[in-house]
């Protein structure tokens, strides 16, 4: 369920923070986003475009009052410390969030799944290798200094999008700490080609065995499934690590953000439900 994830989280969950236009045209963002990979024929884009429209309208209606309280208690927290147990309660909330979205999804999916053809199947695996040549380049290729580099700035991309300018020893501080973790490229490289492979395993038996959409979305579901929740039990040691590091470093993050830089927070969080509820009035 990889190959759906990606864009349809951002186009349903964050676009609506960065953009209302992102988000009304979701479905039509997430539809290119998906027959790039499938190469949709005409009765399958029919298919997808309308269960797309349907699986919108349900998130407006049901999930951005959730995020719109979601936004409301972290506003009320901007200008205080924070704890990694409520950073990491966040991010369980968002993956949850997430979750909803494609669980939402899978009917459309496993409408279509069956009648995907031998030649649909090999460009999503075109799709996934030219995937996976930019991955290799980002985090696998290239100097150590450079790997950090480019996993550093990825993170302070996105506070600076929330808190404004780091300072120097703030930027530095962080790539102290993100030296400092049990990331590995390796391992993730490898779970992400688990989980391609998992899909495809399961998409190629769908078409061969002509499932009912009953038998598609209970296949589809288990791929969500080990896509959430790794069956390598040491991928899940490593990630639970890896998680609750990146919770302490969050944390400390932000509780040594100056004045002036909690207040961008809130300012930025007051902006995103003001979107949110925007979208709310305007079905």
């Amino acid at each position: 369920m990889s190959i759906i994830g990606t864009l349809l989280v951002c186009s349903l969950l964050g676009a609506c923070g960065t953009a209302r236009l992102a988000y009304n045209n979701a479905p039509m963002l997430t539809f290119w986003w998906l027959d790039a990979y499938f190469d949709f024929d005409a009765d399958q884009a029919v298919r997808m475009r309308a269960d797309l429209q349907t699986v919108h309208q349900w998130h407006r209606k049901e999930e951005l009052p959730l995020i719109a309280a979601e936004l409301g208690h972290l506003k009320a927290r901007a200008l205080q410390n924070a704890t990694s147990e409520q950073t990491c309660k966040l991010a369980a909330d968002v993956q949850a969030r997430a979750t909803s979205a494609l669980e939402r999804l899978l009917p459309a999916i496993a409408a279509v799944a069956p009648t995907l053809t031998e030649a649909q199947l090999q460009q999503v695996e075109r799709e996934y290798a030219k995937r996976n040549r930019k991955w290799r380049e980002d985090f696998l290729e290239g100097s150590a200094e450079d790997r950090l580099d480019h996993r550093v700035s990825l993170l302070a991309d996105r506070a600076e999008s929330f808190y404004g300018g780091l300072r120097t020893e703030q930027r530095n501080w962080l790539s102290q700490q993100i030296a400092g973790t049990d990331y590995d490229g390796q391992i993730q490289y490898r779970e992400m080609l688990r989980r391609q492979n998992d899909a495809l395993q399961v998409l190629r038996q769908l078409r061969s065995s002509k499932a009912t959409p009953a038998q598609s979305q209970l296949a589809l579901q288990g791929v969500l499934e080990r896509t959430t929740v790794s069956p390598d039990a040491a991928y899940r040691q490593y990630l639970a690590r890896l998680l609750a590091q990146g919770c302490a470093t969050m944390t400390e993050l932000h509780n040594g953000m100056t004045p002036q830089q909690r207040g961008k927070l809130l300012k930025s969080l007051q902006g995103y439900e003001d979107d949110v509820r925007i979208l709310m009035a305007n079905p």
